[in-house]
């Protein structure tokens, strides 16, 4: 362990009650199919309210692609319990659909006939919209249908100056704690296929999902695709690698170097989309032909964030006021698990973002850059093979040697926050976490292929018996009055507030679109 780390922790059981502070926050995002595992083709249920303006309840990619978002709280529990009673609302709106449980997509119909989510007639709305026709444009639909959770942390505001004086550190408080989330970012980039092989749960796939294109994939059934040690076919590259975005590793050095690169590559046109066009038949079809349309697109396993005010984008967020928070993107849904995720691995999460946060995190160079690359790829394809080695400081390492030993400086951090907490929560997460690593059957990835053989299952089957099992269990515990009526209240609130926005749109649509590409080109830093 580190001394600056030790040093840190100290300072921390000094001032405990501040862990009780950190917030967390949770997205998951999910398919609606229908009775026989296939995409929905239904619009976005009026129910559920305006996917624009439901703060809770909206969509991602595809009419048929659910995003649920929690508030961010200072306790996990009460997260999980929020996303938890968004699902059994929706449940009681959804008829005869499912909401599709793995992270890997169901049966899915024709590339074109994959819907791209609509946000009604307002210039917001229509953005939106062409910004998912870029996408499809760009990467194709088969691949926006793919979901995950994402977890977003922060850290207390009050605990960076606390650091920064006991290190005697120059900078601001802003710059301080931005440079801080720049190495937790760091360290993540580091560490991040430790959480790849502990709760990676896409080893299979449906084989239509491929649509024909050449692949390494085994097969596991006559439908089904898999990689026998595969943690997560989720974050591997199976063939999807952006080319625009190839030249694009934003740089993680510092907050500038991070939020100039998006910069310029939302402002420097890439040939093959200059060669499209913005229009196609007098119809917008990308918001522009630049290597990004806008900075989201950005395909990263980690973010740094900023809540953003009304029509400001995240970039001006981030550059004029700083890092806020982290949100890990890289996260599995787990099938198992009615909501995709649980408490057990929020409370790790946490452990080890804290210790990314807090560990030293020397600059990265190109060559740890592609170590870090290398490791991740190689635990999402084959992190369950006995004897698998990875690199650390160019040297192999057993990855069951290296995840012991980061489990054990990740143990400190879960030590002082049951000590903020009380009880033992957070050590009985790290004790769980070794137990995948002594046995790697017992990884959410070994126990999707053991169920799947179990059953004599094809992905689609057993995907669609846990989206089953799942619903009854929401459906038999429907929301007390009182709740029920307060999402209906927000559901019909959203509707009128996109009506509102409808009725006092001014101005034209292009001009919209001209003004939100100046505005990015406005920042320096």
């Amino acid at each position: 362990m580190s001394d600056l780390l030790n040093r840190r922790l100290s300072l921390l059981g000094a001032n405990l009650p501040l862990l009780e502070q950190c917030l967390h926050g949770i997205e998951r995002e999910c398919l609606r199919v229908t009775d026989e595992g296939r995409l929905a083709q239904t619009p976005h249920p009026e129910a559920l309210g305006s996917a624009l303006t439901n703060e809770q309840i909206t969509t991602d990619y595809s009419e048929s692609l659910l995003e649920f978002i929690t508030p961010a709280l200072a306790d996990p529990a009460q997260v999980l319990e929020s996303l938890e009673q968004t699902h059994r609302f929706v449940y009681s709106k959804l008829a005869h659909e499912y909401l599709w449980s793995p992270s890997m997509p169901c049966t899915l119909p024709a590339e074109e006939d994959i819907p791209i989510a609509e946000y009604g007639s307002s210039n917001i709305g229509k953005l939106k919209h062409v910004y998912r026709k870029g996408l499809a444009l760009r990467y194709g639909r088969t691949m926006q249908c793919i979901a995950g959770i994402h977890y977003n942390f922060s850290l207390p505001e009050a605990l960076w100056p606390l650091l920064r004086d006991a290190e005697g550190d120059q900078q601001s408080d802003r710059e301080y704690q931005s440079s801080a989330y720049i190495a937790l970012i760091r360290n993540f980039r580091r560490y991040s296929w430790l959480l790849m092989y502990l709760f990676g749960a896409s080893p299979a796939l449906d084989k239509g999902f491929l649509r024909g294109r050449p692949h390494q994939l085994e097969e596991l059934d006559a439908d089904t695709l898999y990689l026998p040690y595969a943690t997560s076919l989720r974050m591997s590259d199976l063939g999807y690698q952006s080319n625009a975005q190839a030249g694009l590793t934003p740089c993680y050095n510092n907050l500038a170097s991070y939020t100039d690169s998006l910069r310029k590559a939302v402002g420097t046109p890439y040939p093959p989309y200059v060669e499209v066009g913005t229009h196609v038949d007098g119809e917008w079809v990308q918001l522009n032909t630049n290597i990004l349309q806008i900075e989201n697109e950005y395909y990263s396993n980690i973010r740094p964030k900023r809540v953003t005010y009304t029509g400001e984008r995240p970039i001006q967020a981030l550059t004029s006021r700083g890092v806020q928070y982290v949100e890990v993107r890289c996260l599995d849904i787990n099938p198992f698990l009615p909501v995709g995720i649980d408490l057990t691995e929020a409370r790790f999460l946490d452990a080890f973002l804290l210790f990314c946060a807090l560990d030293e995190s020397p600059q990265l160079d190109n060559a740890e850059c592609g170590q870090c690359t290398h490791n991740f790829l190689a635990v999402v394809k084959e992190g369950r093979r006995p004897g698998l080695h990875l690199q650390r400081h160019g040297q192999p390492v057993a990855l069951k040697e290296w995840a012991s030993a980061l489990l054990a400086d990740i143990g400190q951090l879960a030590q002082l926050l049951d000590q903020a907490h009380g009880g033992d929560a957070h050590a009985k997460a790290m004790e769980a976490q070794q137990a995948k690593v002594d046995d790697p059957s017992l990884t959410p990835s070994a126990q999707v292929l053991a169920r799947m053989t179990e059953h004599d299952e094809s992905f689609i089957a057993f995907s669609l018996r846990q989206s089953r099992l799942h619903a009854e269990s929401f459906r038999e515990q429907p929301l007390p009055a009182e709740q029920q009526a307060h999402f209906e209240t927000l559901a019909r609130e959203s509707l009128a507030k996109q009506a509102e926005l409808e009725q006092e749109e001014v101005g034209d649509f292009d001009l919209f679109v001209g003004a939100y590409q100046a505005s990015i080109l406005a920042i320096s830093n």
